[in-house]
């Protein structure tokens, strides 16, 4: 069985969140509902030099949307079965099923599911499966001006891209779940910590 996933290179990414807008157009979903967002990180400092003040500081954005987890944490505590893997790996919500009992939203580390008040149910990213199906690309990796995304076969990806790695911050959590995205980490971090400035987004 193969395992779809995404990649991000978060040098090419400038935020313009094509990907967020194509998704959401696609989905139809309405606003406050987003199956892929942005989230800006930044952070760093200034130092002062004499009686100038020379900037330390970074900034990057990360685009996220479900992994497709190999071993979704979502999947097993659905009481109605609603989710499942296909055999590409895509982890699949069946709305006809779901009773929007928030489960699956609350096993998710990274906020995938996404609850629909008026519908009384659950969704999130299906990586457009019936596009993909078809031949065609995700929405939102087409989507992206700056080529800063990739998918397919998870172990193709690690191949093509060997510096990519997850998690990448902020998007922390145990790889136990087998998370299937990649990010190349952006040049400017290293080893420093930033804050999500767009939390309210998110």
């Amino acid at each position: 069985m193969a395992q779809y996933g995404f990649y991000v290179d978060l040098n090419a990414c400038i935020g313009c969140k094509a990907c967020q807008t194509s998704c959401k157009d696609r989905a139809g979903n309405e606003p406050g509902t987003n199956w892929r967002r942005v989230i800006e990180v930044g952070g760093g400092e200034w130092t002062q030099r004499g009686s100038a003040w020379v900037p330390d500081i970074f900034a990057y954005f990360v685009p996220t949307a479900c992994h497709h987890c190999s071993n979704p944490p979502c999947l097993p505590v659905c009481p109605t079965a609603a989710i499942s893997k296909d055999d590409n790996g895509i982890v699949k919500i069946d709305v006809g099923q779901c009773i929007g009992c928030h489960y699956c939203e609350w096993a998710c580390l990274w906020g995938a599911p996404q609850f629909y008040e008026d519908l009384g149910i659950v969704n999130k990213c299906d990586y457009c499966k019936d596009i993909v199906d078809a031949g065609g690309a995700p929405t939102c990796v087409e989507a992206c001006p700056m080529r800063a995304m990739d998918w397919g076969d998870v172990e193709e990806l690690k191949a093509k891209y060997p510096d990519a790695i997850f998690p990448v911050a902020p998007l922390a959590g145990p790889e136990d779940f087998g998370p299937n995205a990649l990010y190349t980490p952006h040049v400017q971090v290293k080893d420093r910590v930033g804050e999500i400035y767009n939390q309210e987004e998110i």
